[in-house]
């Protein structure tokens, strides 16, 4: 099973060989940044751990799944696409 760490550095990995998907990952990522981030350490705009526990399961079904890379990165294509 695939940790946070490792699909974090795969999905970095698929950004550098192709631009335009980590164009579309970076603006996903700041969608899905915690309201007020800047005011408490580590003052990096991340998701909130409660709202990506939801968010897998209702795409997964458990709180605790990490996503197969090529699903965040479908996603990420589909939510910036043009109309």
């Amino acid at each position: 099973m695939m940790g946070w760490t490792r699909l974090s550095l795969l999905l970095t990995l698929r950004a550098v060989r192709h631009p335009a998907t980590g164009v579309a990952l970076l603006r996903v990522a700041w969608r899905f940044r915690r309201r007020g981030w800047w005011r408490r350490a580590p003052f990096l705009p991340l998701p909130s751990r409660d709202y990506v526990r939801w968010r897998m399961h209702t795409a997964y079904g458990a709180d605790d799944v990490v996503p197969p890379v090529a699903d965040v990165e479908r996603y990420a294509r589909w939510a910036v696409r043009d109309p």
